[in-house]
């Protein structure tokens, strides 16, 4: 038997419940004071932990207070272990989202700030979202008075056949956590497969790679097919990189003079152009005895893969006009052709007066 509801039980139950909406207000407007705050430090995992818990500690402050109100309300006790079970559950949803967006986004923190890691890559993100959240369900349930022995039972078997059913799917998952952590490929690097796809990679998560192409189009590739691939990185060991630039002069040059003014020319561009190294070591390396031309091979260093266009277009551009300026010729492609006495040949024609139709035919000489 339940007793009768008081004047001061539904007193006691409005305290419970305005304390709860309260705290709510208190702790929502603390944590935007900390937000304010945390935006000012360096290290971004403070804007993480300030973001997941004004997310949801307001939201835990209210179910707190109404599982409070109903703790002192004569209810049933049925009506109380409910409360008592429902107040359990919200907890521990809150707590596991709170630490699935902690973690998840410390994680995510950690690693953008580290150039060896995978910054951007959203595999191990998710992954331990999911983990958590799995966790805190069946933490969840194992509350709710039900037994999950025979849910792990069951998901063990259902694993194996979901495994057997999601070959590919599962074989590009590890794919992109091998390539992750062997650190062959991270995210901001400029890759070429060879299959010739190329471009920036701007994730890779639990299926897929996204490659940013130079034209600024997306290139999705799996996972396992960037694995198998055969492929070029860019960016590793070293961001720099030393480009080549084929050119050839004329036979009746003076080779000093043009290893002279090409350096001057490297040496104007290294210093001028934005992506350009200055402190590289340029080389002019002659090569080729050609049909008609001397040929070199110019080295230039850039800071990364796609300065190097750039860099070409203003080397070429300045290199020529100095050329023409110093009377250093670039001889075009050309072919003599001589004909020899006796060597033309003319083809035989048909008599077309003749009623056989070419029995007779005459020959030119």
């Amino acid at each position: 038997m339940t007793r009768e509801l008081t004047v001061h039980d539904a007193v006691v139950a409005g305290i419970a419940v305005a304390s709860g909406l309260l705290v709510a207000f208190v702790s929502r407007s603390l944590l935007l004071w900390l937000a304010k705050h945390a935006k000012r430090t360096r290290w971004g995992g403070d804007d993480v932990m300030v973001a997941a818990l004004r997310g949801v500690l307001p939201w835990a402050a209210v179910a707190g207070g109404v599982a409070s109100a109903a703790a002192v309300l004569p209810l049933a006790k049925v009506w109380h272990r409910t409360a008592n079970q429902a107040f359990t559950v919200v907890l521990i949803f809150v707590v596991t989202v709170s630490v699935a967006r902690v973690v998840a986004g410390l994680m995510q923190t950690v690693t953008q700030s580290r150039p060896g890691v995978a910054g951007s890559a959203t595999i191990f993100v998710n992954i331990t979202r999911v983990l958590i959240l799995a966790i805190g369900f069946l933490v969840m349930l194992q509350s709710l008075g039900i037994s999950i022995a025979p849910m792990l039972t069951a998901l063990g078997v259902g694993g194996l056949a979901v495994a057997l059913a999601l070959q590919d799917t599962l074989a590009n998952l590890f794919a992109g956590i091998h390539i992750l952590a062997s650190k062959t490929v991270q995210p901001g690097d400029y890759i070429k497969l060879s299959s010739g796809e190329e471009g920036y990679v701007e994730d890779i998560n639990w299926r897929q790679t996204t490659v940013r192409a130079l034209s600024n189009n997306l290139i999705v590739i799996p996972n396992g097919q960037l694995a198998k691939a055969n492929m070029t990185n860019f960016m590793r060991p070293e961001q720099q990189l030393t480009i080549l630039v084929q050119v050839g002069v004329a036979y009746d040059s003076d080779l000093d003079q043009v290893e002279k003014v090409t350096m001057d020319v490297i040496a104007e561009v290294m210093t001028e152009i934005t992506g350009a190294i200055p402190d590289h070591e340029p080389a002019v390396r002659f090569h080729t005895f050609g049909d008609n031309r001397i040929g070199f091979t110019v080295i230039l260093g850039v800071g990364e893969f796609s300065d190097q266009y750039r860099i070409k277009h203003e080397f070429i551009k300045r290199l020529h006009k100095r050329y023409r300026a110093e009377g250093i010729r670039i001889p075009a492609p050309a072919r003599n052709v001589s004909l020899q006495p006796g060597s033309l040949v003319i083809p035989q024609q048909r008599d077309r007066t003749d009623p056989c139709r070419g029995r007779s035919d005459h020959e030119i000489s």
